[in-house]
C-alpha cells in the first residue's frame, strides 16, 4: 500500500515519492484516496479542473468485442492506442494505429499474432483524466528511468461476466509479464462483480501483494522487468445480470536511441 504526502505536497515531491516506492519494491500500489493528493498538485500546477473521471469513463461503454481470444471467450471488449513520448516530456503524442503484438514468451494465450483492434476515440484522449493519468506516469516512471524515451501502448478493457456470459477472466493468459519496461493499471468502473483480485510475485513466482482495485481511480504501477502480475475470475454478484470490470492500462517501453520520438498524429 502506498502513503503520500499530503494534498499541499508540491506535485514534483509528490511524483518522486510514488517513484520511489516503484523503485524500491518493484510495484506501487495506491487506492483512489491516496492518489487524490496527486489530483490536487497537479490542478494546481497546471489549473486544470478536477479530472473528468465519468467522462473518461462513458468511453467504455463503446468498446469493441476482443476477437482475438485464443480460449474462444467472449467475455472481453477492448480499443487500443499507440503513443511515445520524449525523455522529459509531460504528454503523449500518438502515433499511426497500428497492430498490437507480443511473443508467445509473453502471452501463450494469445500472443505470437498481430492484433488489430479497433482505435481509442479521439474524445476519450482529451479529458483532464486522461491527461492527468499520461502525466502521473511519465512523471513517475521517467523519474525510475531517467533519460528514456517511450513507447506507449493504451489498453480500454471491459471484462463482462453474467447473463450468457460464464466466464469472467481479466488475465486468462494467467500470471504474467507484459515484456515492457513498466505498467500502469488504473480500475476505471466495476459493477455488478466480485472477486477479482490482483496478484504481484516477484520473478521466482512468490507472491509479494493481493489487492483488489475496487474503486474509480484505484491504480497498481509495476516495474515489469521485476514482477509478475495477474487477476482471479470475477463473479456477477446478480448472475441474472452483466457485471462489467473496466480497467485502463498504460504500458511503457523504452525505445531505442536511433528511433524518433517526434509525434505523428493519427489521420
Amino acid at each position: 500500500m502506498c502513503d503520500v504526502p499530503t494534498h499541499d505536497a508540491p506535485l514534483e515531491t509528490l511524483l518522486t515519492s510514488l517513484a520511489e516506492r516503484v523503485e524500491r519494491d518493484g510495484y506501487l500500489l495506491a487506492p483512489a484516496d491516496q492518489v487524490t493528493p496527486v489530483f490536487h498538485a497537479w490542478c494546481a500546477a497546471s489549473e486544470h479542473r478536477m479530472p473528468d473521471h465519468d467522462v473518461l469513463a462513458g468511453y467504455w461503454n463503446r468498446l469493441a468485442p476482443d476477437r482475438f481470444m485464443g480460449d474462444g471467450g467472449r467475455y472481453r471488449r477492448r480499443r487500443h492506442a499507440v503513443f511515445s513520448a520524449a525523455a522529459g516530456a509531460h504528454e503523449l503524442r500518438r502515433r499511426p494505429h497500428q497492430a498490437h503484438f507480443q511473443t508467445t514468451d509473453y502471452n501463450r494465450l494469445n500472443g505470437g499474432i498481430e492484433r488489430h483492434f479497433e482505435p481509442v476515440e479521439d474524445a476519450a484522449l482529451t479529458t483532464n483524466a486522461f491527461t492527468f493519468l499520461c502525466e502521473l506516469c511519465l512523471g513517475v516512471f521517467g523519474r525510475c528511468a531517467p533519460g528514456a524515451d517511450w513507447h506507449v501502448e493504451m489498453h480500454q478493457f471491459r471484462i463482462e461476466v453474467g447473463g450468457d456470459i460464464d466466464a469472467g477472466l481479466p488475465t486468462p493468459e494467467g500470471l504474467h509479464r507484459d515484456g515492457v519496461d513498466f505498467v500502469a493499471m488504473v480500475m476505471i468502473h466495476r459493477s455488478n462483480v466480485r472477486e477479482g483480485v490482483s496478484h504481484i510475485h516477484d520473478l521466482d513466482r512468490r507472491e509479494l501483494s493481493a489487492f483488489t482495485l475496487a474503486d474509480g481511480l484505484d491504480m497498481a504501477l509495476v516495474d515489469d522487468t521485476r514482477v509478475l502480475h495477474g487477476v482471479t475470475p470475477i463473479v456477477a454478484v446478480d448472475p441474472e445480470r452483466v457485471g462489467v470490470r473496466d480497467l485502463l492500462v498504460l504500458t511503457f517501453k523504452r525505445r531505442p536511441p536511433d528511433q524518433t520520438c517526434g509525434g505523428v498524429p493519427e489521420g
